[in-house]
C-alpha cells in the first residue's frame, strides 16, 4: 500500500491507477476455489485464518503456500490426521526464521515468522476438563494476537470450591477479559461474571448428553444469563472468543 501512494506522489502512477491497484492488493485468487483476503490484518488488526474444514488437502496446502509468502499463517479445525496428510508438504517452507507448529488440542496450525510481542492479559476458564479443546483454541488465538494468556481448566460449578483462588490469581494479574469455556448447563459464566469487574466471553461447547447434547442447553443458559457483563459467541467457538477479547484489550490499550 504504501509502496503505490508513493508511486503516486511521484507521479508514476495516476489516480485511477492507483486507485485500481488498491482495490486488486485486497484480495488473491487462487484458480476457482479460494480468494484470500490479503488486506485484513490492516482493517481488522488480525490476519486471515485458514478454516481447514470441508477443503481438501491439495486446495488447503496451496492456501496456506499462498498466504506464507505474506507472513505467518494459522489453520483453525486441522484434525491430527490430516496434519500428518500434509506437514511433509508444508515442511520445507521451515527455517531458522519460519517454524512450523501443531496443537494438536487446539487442532491448530501455525507457520510463525517470530514471537508477537504481548499486551494485556486475558483469562481462560472451563468448566471441565472435556471443555479443554475449546479453550486451547482460544488460548493459542489469543496469543497469536497479541496477549499473554493465563489458564485454569476444570474449576467448574459441580466442584465450585475449585473456582475462587484461580478467579482471585487472574484478577491480581491483572487480567482485562475472561473467556469461560463450559458445556453441560453452561452455568459458569453467570457465576464468573458475578464476581468480576472486567468482561466475560461465555463459550458453550457441545460437551453433554440428553437434552445438553450439541451445547444448545449451554448456549442458552449463558444468553439467559441473568448476570451482566457477558458476550457469548458460538458453541465451540473458541477462535471468535479470543479474537473478540483480543479486541477489548487493544482498545483498553490504545486508549
Amino acid at each position: 500500500m504504501k509502496k503505490i501512494l508513493q508511486e503516486l506522489i511521484n507521479g508514476n502512477i495516476s489516480m485511477e491507477e492507483a486507485e485500481k491497484k488498491l482495490k486488486t492488493m485486497q484480495i488473491e485468487e487462487l484458480g476457482d476455489f479460494a480468494k484470500i483476503d490479503t488486506g485484513r490484518d490492516l482493517r481488522t488488526g488480525f490476519p486471515e485464518a485458514i478454516f481447514a474444514e470441508g477443503k481438501d488437502d491439495q486446495d488447503l496446502i496451496k492456501i496456506i503456500m499462498a498466504c506464507a509468502k505474506r507472513g505467518r499463517v494459522m489453520v483453525t479445525r486441522l484434525e491430527e490426521d490430516r496434519y500428518h496428510n500434509i506437514k511433509d508438504e508444508i515442511n520445507f517452507i521451515q527455517n531458522e526464521s519460519f517454524k512450523v507448529e501443531y496443537n494438536r488440542k487446539a487442532r491448530i496450525l501455525l507457520l510463525k515468522d517470530g514471537e508477537i510481542e504481548k499486551q494485556g492479559k486475558i483469562g481462560i476458564i472451563t468448566a471441565g476438563t472435556s471443555d479443554i479443546p475449546v479453550a486451547e483454541e482460544a488460548r493459542v488465538v489469543a496469543e497469536e494476537a497479541g496477549c499473554e494468556v493465563l489458564t485454569s481448566y476444570d474449576v467448574g460449578v459441580a466442584g465450585i470450591h475449585r473456582l475462587f483462588s484461580k478467579i482471585r490469581w487472574m484478577l491480581e494479574e491483572d487480567v482485562k477479559a475472561i473467556i469461560v469455556v463450559a458445556g453441560m448447563e453452561g452455568a459458569l459464566p453467570s457465576v464468573v461474571a458475578g464476581l468480576v469487574d472486567v468482561p466475560v466471553v461465555g463459550v458453550p461447547t457441545s460437551v453433554g448428553y440428553g437434552v445438553g447434547k450439541g451445547g444448545f442447553t449451554a448456549l442458552n443458559a449463558m444468553l439467559q444469563s441473568c448476570a451482566p457483563g457477558i458476550a457469548v459467541v458460538n458453541i465451540d467457538n473458541g477462535f471468535g472468543a479470543a479474537i473478540f477479547a483480543a479486541t477489548v484489550i487493544k482498545q483498553l490499550i490504545n486508549d
